[in-house]
């Protein structure tokens, strides 16, 4: 699949981007739906759904878990004002020896990412009932038709003039998909899973969930789909998990409104909805802002589903720049900034404060 993209990208030159996006695109996920964007002023449902209370209870329930992101692991070499992160050689995980070393590798010939899930594995069996332990992968999606018209005008322009906009006479951005560079930074992900699975075995995702919107899942494909492993190694199935509360912070830009359940399961099939998912989108607004304390909110909430409901202790989150600033507030991390297409590992204590 990857080749063929990348014949194609090499051998036309003379058309537009747009058509060149339809056929990349087309030929990554060959059932897509290029499908009109719905008109900015067709009204949201304008009753309280019961999708909307789910979320308000969600936020408002009494916690089980205290979460803390788990320091000392994981190096980030921030670059620039923001102190943007980009995706580490191996994830960034600090060689140095453990606990669990001497029962486990008293020989130290095993690789670093092997001693380093023995010592996750027995972090989980020793404080069963406690607190849980997951290393997340968070994904930000790869480049947006949005992400570029933002970069092309500057934010001040596009905040003012273009974000309740579907689109412009070049490019469509509500609900926007992958430009080729996106596309890009998608298939380097997957080279990236590859090489490092291969030659270090870091482990891949046990679970993938992926916010709704079209970017993350295309990236969540893009990036995970067609890794192969060397015989032994086993392969986890590919059957990402859709979450709305994975979702960018919740407010009147076009980029950020999803398109209908019933869209998402024409154009990816292999993609399992969460258990309430409806098939409109409930949650854009008109108006307002979600404020940064109430995403984290949110992604608290998110977490509080994930750490109670998912067995697994590796998975992959594909998401978005401001869910990762929420997920950082939510647990305490050390701040930092991930441009598109990046991944980078969150290594989460859930702390049991409200036993069942």
């Amino acid at each position: 699949m990857f080749t063929m993209i990348g014949q194609h990208a090499t051998g036309a030159g003379h058309w537009s981007a747009w058509s060149m996006l339809k056929l990349l695109l087309l030929t990554s996920f060959p059932t897509l739906s290029l499908t009109a964007p719905p008109s900015v002023s067709h009204p949201i449902a304008s009753s309280e759904s019961e999708s909307m209370k789910s979320l308000a209870a969600l936020k408002t329930m009494a916690p089980k878990y205290r979460f803390t992101a788990v320091p000392g692991y994981f190096k980030m070499e921030g670059r620039g004002p923001r102190n943007e992160v980009p995706t580490m050689p191996g994830m960034g995980l600090i060689d140095q020896p453990y606990p669990t070393d001497e029962a486990f590798d008293p020989q130290r010939s095993k690789q670093p990412w092997e001693r380093f899930v023995n010592l996750l594995n027995s972090w989980n069996e020793s404080e069963k009932g406690k607190a849980a332990y997951k290393l997340i992968y968070v994904t930000r999606h790869g480049q947006g038709y949005h992400n570029a018209k933002e970069s092309d005008v500057g934010s001040a322009e596009w905040e003012t003039r273009w974000v309740m906009l579907n689109g412009d006479d070049n490019s469509t951005w509500f609900d926007s998909h992958l430009t080729l560079e996106g596309i890009r930074q998608a298939m380097t992900m997957n080279a990236f899973w590859q090489d490092a699975a291969t030659t270090l075995k870091l482990p891949l995702p046990r679970r993938y969930y992926a916010s709704p919107l079209a970017r993350c899942l295309e990236t969540c494909k893009l990036s995970f789909e067609g890794i192969e492993l060397p015989p032994g190694q086993e392969k986890p199935p590919f059957k990402p998990i859709i979450k709305e509360l994975l979702r960018e912070r919740l407010h009147f830009h076009t980029c950020d409104r999803r398109r209908n359940g019933t869209w998402i399961r024409e154009n990816f099939p292999e993609f399992e909805f969460e258990e309430g998912f409806v098939d409109e989108d409930v949650y854009w607004k008109t108006e307002g802002r979600e404020t940064l304390q109430e995403h984290a909110a949110r992604t608290m909430a998110l977490l509080e589903d994930v750490f109670e409901h998912e067995d697994e202790q590796i998975i992959s989150f594909s998401t978005h720049s401001g869910t990762i600033a929420a997920l950082i507030k939510a647990t305490r991390h050390e701040d930092f900034f991930v441009e598109p297409g990046n991944v980078v590992p969150f290594l989460i204590k859930g702390e049991i404060i409200q036993p069942n």
